[in-house]
């Protein structure tokens, strides 16, 4: 080997580092991508939204307010946030309970109770609403067995409450179920060789891992439910004042053209989709943060 070979200057530590980030990128073109990604969030996303505000902006301040907060549009505010409410709670403990037995236990049809658990994601929520109304109507396979007791579970609140709950308990299932999986059982262990009792190593051990996880189930079950339409108007009865959810009542405005007034009603939901976004976001980043220090 000649002296020149052995005396050949070794590349820079940076070009290598440099190099080396270079060969790694998948897609190339960052310009390209990054401004076709905004160019597509901009005419999916924040034209339609900005429409919806410039529209309600024809409307004077004193008729943005009276088109918002009027008797019936209050009632129908109280309703929907209440009833999402109710059902993201009821959520909380029963999905616990749903993702507790499907990672713990195992049963002869736990992959069918799996699957199952999905099935308000794939489910149109018309077909939801029917099948609940269905069952639930006075008529129906357990509405006629609860109306001579004088329990009345469709058109009404109550139909709007379990409609929510239907559809929101995928969300805190699927969002506590990896969580619950990834727990240490040492640390269970642990805690039950020192004398500890279920209920303590629960409280103490397993609820402060998961706490994070049940509150993001809960805040996602209760924005889904917030804009929840098709499975509630089959079974909530639409009786003004009583069991009218707010979808309803914008679509009612834009039957009867009063697209300001729709549009007003709109930009209040949409400020409380994007306060709930802003939770679930902020619990997600508390979460991720919470799993690496611990």
């Amino acid at each position: 080997m000649s002296d020149s070979a052995v005396m050949a200057p070794l590349p820079a530590a940076g070009a290598l580092s440099t190099s080396s980030r270079r060969s790694r990128k998948v897609l190339p073109g960052f310009n390209l991508t990054l401004g076709y990604t905004l160019l597509y969030l901009a005419l999916i996303v924040l034209i339609p939204l900005s429409a919806l505000v410039l529209k309600s902006f024809t409307l004077s301040w004193d008729q943005f307010v009276a088109a918002v907060s009027s008797p019936r549009v209050m009632a129908a505010y109280r309703l929907t946030f209440g009833a999402s409410l109710f059902a993201a709670v009821v959520n909380v403990v029963f999905g616990l309970l749903v993702a507790w037995v499907l990672v713990r236990y195992s049963f002869p049809g736990k992959r069918v109770v799996d699957a199952l658990v999905d099935l308000p994601f794939a489910l149109p929520t018309a077909v939801a609403g029917i099948s609940l109304t269905a069952l639930l109507a006075g008529n129906g396979w357990i509405g006629q067995l609860l109306e001579p007791l004088g329990i009345e579970l469709a058109f009404n609140p109550k139909g709007v409450v379990i409609a929510l709950i239907f559809i929101g308990l995928p969300f805190v299932v699927r969002t506590v179920q990896p969580v619950l999986e990834d727990t240490e059982r040492e640390l269970e262990e642990a805690a039950m060789s020192l004398g500890a009792t279920r209920r303590q190593t629960f409280a103490r051990v397993i609820f402060p891992s998961i706490a994070p996880a049940l509150m993001t189930g809960f805040a996602m079950a209760f924005a889904r439910a917030i804009g929840e339409y098709g499975s509630v108007i089959f079974i909530a009865g639409n009786v003004p004042m009583v069991s009218e959810i707010v979808p309803l009542i914008i679509i009612g405005k834009l039957e009867q053209y009063d697209v300001a007034g729709a549009t007003a009603v709109a930009v209040v939901m949409l400020l409380a989709s994007f306060a709930m976004l802003l939770v679930i976001n902020s619990l997600q980043v508390w979460q991720r943060k919470r799993s690496g220090g611990l």
